[in-house]
Formats: structure tokens, C-alpha cells, sequence
């Protein structure tokens, strides 16, 4: 097989995600190569990335703005059809292997050449056993170097979606690595730093000049991109801005030219403004309350058994939860309801799944007393103040219904920086949580990351026990199963079954909104919410 022989995948894909669709904002015109002097953008964001280290949290947010330094050997477009990028082309010359032929003459930014060393030293990094981005990567089994411009990476099966696993897997440069005792992963999570935290060394458009982690990272143009830059931007300043008033603010009065985070409660003061445009769509990424179903609740006057693990308690907090209220009040009726874990966008997904339980208080006090807990029972619910899309305020509205239905929520609002090491240690009993299922764009990505019982790279995001024999089952037969006609299928029973038990808590996929001031005149906004500024140009 050759790499035309995955066309139908990138066709199918493409069919799938028309829902999702690319949103191309050309704001102005008539910006020519002869005007293309040295342009800084100022780039807004409501948080911080999690480091400079690519492998060190498995976040979309700091994968997207790390993906202007660094690079895989393919990535997604614009429209999200991958194409090649550090590999010019790849086959498989078995069911397990795949042979990719790199592309000659790259640079990494401190000079040093992009040869099949480094894949192979930045696949072992990111597969090793404390690397929080294993999970990426589920099949992968080993690598080697043919030459210095071939590498064959092997499957532990055959395996479908190797290629859309790599836009995500950024390829460092080894020497550098082994210079700086940088050769182990690092992991923001658990507070576990290194050299690759604070610096960094890709092939991407952008090198990063300077760094102050909460105040300010500068990235300049990269002048020896193997690729033709489509963008005019020599100077990226990135801005943490969590405020969300500051933000606004600081756009209007040009402090900042762009946010890939506009506040929904402020787009149509923003819109009104002549100086600046807003993009708004829905993205791929699902919104759910995910469970304690530990045996014992992390917090709780409730010590000797855990209430979630009944399936009556699960469905009574489900009924409980006015969507429609959560939509029109936290999400200024921007969001989508769903009762489905993945997007229309994403193979797997059918329309069953999306069926929601009505709204029912009465009911949910009525399962809460045949489960024994007439007085309902407390437990912790942790939510981020800087994370998902009005996270704050549709946390506060849904603990406010549990407590309608004589429930006792306890929650615990904070930055991720502090929320995110409680979660993976399983401190809590409620966590909102989104899921993109990127860089997969396949149903897959939550199945073995969030939902398969902790084995190997599965479940590594699996954080409250969420696991059963019939999911784990279901997902590993799809994992190796490269007819989608028959793939497709046992993804969508997993999720059904997920859905029946009650596992997840569904609420919507949230609303992205970005905006910009007349300075920029065109960018791309894809529905998987990743800036892709090396497309972008100003005026």
C-alpha cells in the first residue's frame, strides 16, 4: 500500500466534518507579496500554555501554540485533510510497518539537519512510560532508522489511524536533547520539569525568542522554513490574558490584534465594534461531567461506599440538569445540547446517541430515594476557572440543579494549574471535562484515552476507574480493525454502552469564538480551534 491508497480516509473525513465546517475570514484584500514587511501580531489567550515542552500535558490548547515551533511528519490543513509535512511521503510495507521518507534539507533552529535520528529519539520520548502523551500514539510498538532520511515505525496490530495520530507527535531535534538532558519526557500535571519546560528547538515557522511563563512568550519567523510561509508575521507576541474583561478590552483598544478566546457575553459588543471582526462556530469538542466511580468518594458524609457507582445515582443527576437553562444562561444560547460523548463531526458518532433524558426533577429525587439517599449526599465537584467555555458559570448553574434535586455539591473552583494535578490524582468525585478527540478526529481517541481500563497507553486519561470488560472489548477489536464498515460500528456500540450505564454526564459541544482587529487581514478558523497563524497575514 502507498500513501494514495489512504485517500477514502481523508474523504471520508472530510465528508464528515461538512458540519464542523472550515470558516475562511478574509477581512481585507490586497495584502501582496510586495507588501509583506515584517508584521508583529499580538495574540491574546485566556491561559497560559501548560510549557514549551509538546510532550508534557496532552492539551489541544498547548499542543495548537507549540505547533508553530515544532512539527510532525504530517499535519492536518487547514480543512483538516492531512498532508505531508516533515515525511514527504510514506507506505506500509506490512500490515504492522509503515516506511516514511523524510524531507531533505530541514532545519532545526539551532542549525542542526532533521535526519531519521531524530524520529526515532522523539518517538521513544513520547511513547516512554511517564510521558503523559503516550496515549497519543496507542499502537505504537518501535521505530528504526533505515537511513538517514528513512525511518519505519511499527504497529503492535494492523491499525487505521497512524497518520492522523502523528499530526500531534512533534519530532525534536535528539542532539539537541541529549545535550540538555532532555531525552525523558516532562509532565506539567505532576509538576515534573526540565530542560524542554523553559526552552525549545523545532522546525516550525517559528523559533521562540524570549519566554516569561503568565506574562509573556515571543516567537520570530523562522527565515529557513523548509516550507513557502504563507503568512507575513515576522514577531508572534503571545499574551496570557485570563481576565475575560481585560481581554476585551485590550482589543479594542488594540493592545492585542487577535483571541482565539472571545467571551461569549461580549461578542455583540465586539461585533459592533467597525475596528474588529469575530469568527464564531461550534468546535468538535465535547463537554461532560466525567464520575468518581472509585469504590469509597473522595469527599464526602457518605464514608463507607460510593454513591456514583449505582446506575440510579448517575441517572438522577442527569435528570437533574436543565440543558436548556445551562444553554440559554452560561452559554448565551451558543452552545450545542447533546446526550451523545462525541461530536456529529466524528466517526463513531449516530444520531441514537444524541437522544438526551428529558429534564425531570421529580424523577431524579424519585431514583435518588430508591437508591437509599433520600437526603441526597455530599460530594466535591471540580471545575476550572480558566479552562472550558463559560466553565465557571455552567458549573455554578448545574451545581445549583443538584442542589434542587437535595443533593449537597461541594465545588471547588481554581485554575488549571491547580485543578488539573487533583484530577489526575483522583481527588474528586464530579470533574467537567471536554474532550476533542484530536488529533484523531475519530471516536477512537476517547475510547482508548478516557475510557478504556489503564493498560499500557490505554486509559492514561482514565482518571475515576471509568473502565468495564465489555468497552475495553469493543475498543480494542476497533484498534486493529481497518475495515471502517465494521470499525465504525463497535466504536459506536462502546459509546452506546457508555451511554446506557450512564457513565458520563453529557452537556454540549461548546461554542469557539474568535476575534480580531481590522490589523489582520486574513486567517483560518477549522473547527478542531487551533490558530494556525502560519497561515494568517496582516495588513
Amino acid at each position: 500500500m502507498t500513501k494514495a491508497d489512504f485517500k477514502p480516509w481523508n474523504r471520508a473525513a472530510g465528508r464528515l466534518l461538512k458540519g464542523a465546517a472550515l470558516s475562511l475570514a478574509l477581512l481585507s484584500a490586497g495584502t501582496g507579496l510586495a507588501q509583506a514587511q515584517g508584521k508583529t501580531l499580538k495574540w491574546g489567550a485566556a491561559r497560559e500554555i501548560a510549557s514549551l515542552d509538546p510532550y508534557s500535558f496532552g492539551e489541544t490548547f498547548t499542543l495548537a501554540v507549540l505547533n508553530h515551533v515544532y512539527e510532525g511528519l504530517v499535519r492536518y490543513t487547514g480543512d483538516l485533510k492531512i498532508e505531508p509535512a516533515l515525511a514527504e511521503s510514506w507506505e506500509t510495507v506490512s500490515p504492522t510497518v509503515w516506511r516514511f521518507k523524510l524531507r531533505p534539507g530541514v532545519k532545526f533552529h539551532n542549525g542542526n539537519a532533521f535526519t531519521a535520528d531524530d524520529v526515532v529519539a522523539s518517538l521513544a520520548r513520547v511513547t516512554h512510560e511517564t510521558s503523559p502523551l503516550k496515549g497519543n500514539l496507542p499502537a505504537y510498538k518501535s521505530s528504526r532508522k533505515i537511513d538517514d532520511l528513512t525511518v519505519e515505525i511499527e504497529v503492535n496490530g494492523p491499525y487505521p489511524l497512524l497518520l492522523n495520530d502523528l499530526t500531534n507527535i512533534y519530532i525534536f531535534d535528539k542532539e539537541w536533547m541529549e545535550a540538555n538532558n532532555a531525552s525523558l519526557p516532562t509532565d506539567s500535571g505532576k509538576g515534573i520539569k526540565g530542560f524542554a519546560t523553559d526552552n525549545a528547538n523545532g522546525t516550525g515557522p517559528f523559533s521562540v525568542e524570549s519566554r516569561r511563563a503568565d506574562s509573556r512568550t515571543v516567537f520570530v519567523a523562522n527565515p529557513g522554513w523548509w516550507d513557502k510561509p504563507q503568512h507575513n508575521i515576522s514577531r508572534i507576541e503571545f499574551l496570557p490574558i485570563s481576565a475575560a474583561s481585560t481581554r476585551v478590552a485590550a482589543l479594542l483598544s488594540g493592545e492585542i490584534d487577535f483571541t482565539n478566546v472571545a467571551p461569549l457575553q461580549d461578542l455583540p459588543r465586539l461585533s459592533a465594534s467597525p475596528d474588529v471582526k469575530v469568527l464564531q462556530t461550534n468546535e468538535l469538542r465535547t463537554v461532560i461531567f466525567a464520575l468518581n466511580l472509585k469504590n469509597t468518594l473522595f469527599e464526602s458524609d457518605i464514608k463507607d461506599k460510593n454513591p456514583l457507582q449505582d446506575k440510579r445515582v448517575r441517572e438522577a443527576l442527569y435528570r437533574a440538569i436543565d440543558i436548556d437553562a445551562v444553554q440559554r444562561r452560561a452559554m448565551r444560547g451558543l452552545s450545542r445540547n447533546t446526550g451523545a460523548l462525541i461530536a456529529p463531526a466524528i466517526p463513531g458518532y449516530t444520531p441514537a446517541q444524541d437522544e438526551r433524558l428529558p429534564f425531570d426533577l421529580d424523577g431524579a429525587k424519585k431514583l435518588l430515594t430508591e437508591a437509599g439517599y433520600p437526603n441526597g449526599f455530599s460530594f466535591q465537584m471540580n471545575c476550572q476557572s480558566d479552562g472550558l467555555v463559560n466553565e465557571e458559570e455552567f458549573c455554578q448553574a448545574v451545581a445549583a440543579m443538584w442542589s434542587r434535586a437535595g443533593l449537597k455539591p461541594n465545588l471547588s473552583l481554581g485554575p488549571r494549574s491547580q485543578q488539573t494535578p487533583k484530577r489526575v490524582r483522583g481527588e474528586f468525585d464530579v470533574i467537567s471535562f471536554g474532550w476533542a478527540n484530536e488529533p484523531m478526529i475519530d471516536a477512537y481517541s476517547i475510547l482508548i484515552q478516557v475510557m478504556r481500563s489503564k493498560s499500557g497507553s490505554g486509559g492514561v486519561f482514565n482518571w475515576g476507574d471509568w473502565g468495564r470488560a465489555d468497552i475495553d472489548a469493543l475498543i480494542d477489536k476497533a484498534g486493529v480493525e481497518l475495515d471502517s464498515a465494521k470499525r465504525i460500528p463497535m466504536m459506536s456500540e462502546a459509546l452506546m454502552i457508555a451511554k446506557r450505564e450512564h457513565l458520563f454526564i453529557p452537556l454540549h459541544q461548546q461554542p469557539m469564538a474568535w476575534a480580531m482587529r481590522s490589523s489582520v487581514a486574513e486567517t483560518v478558523q477549522a473547527s478542531d480551534n487551533k490558530p494556525r497563524l502560519w497561515l494568517t497575514r496582516m495588513k
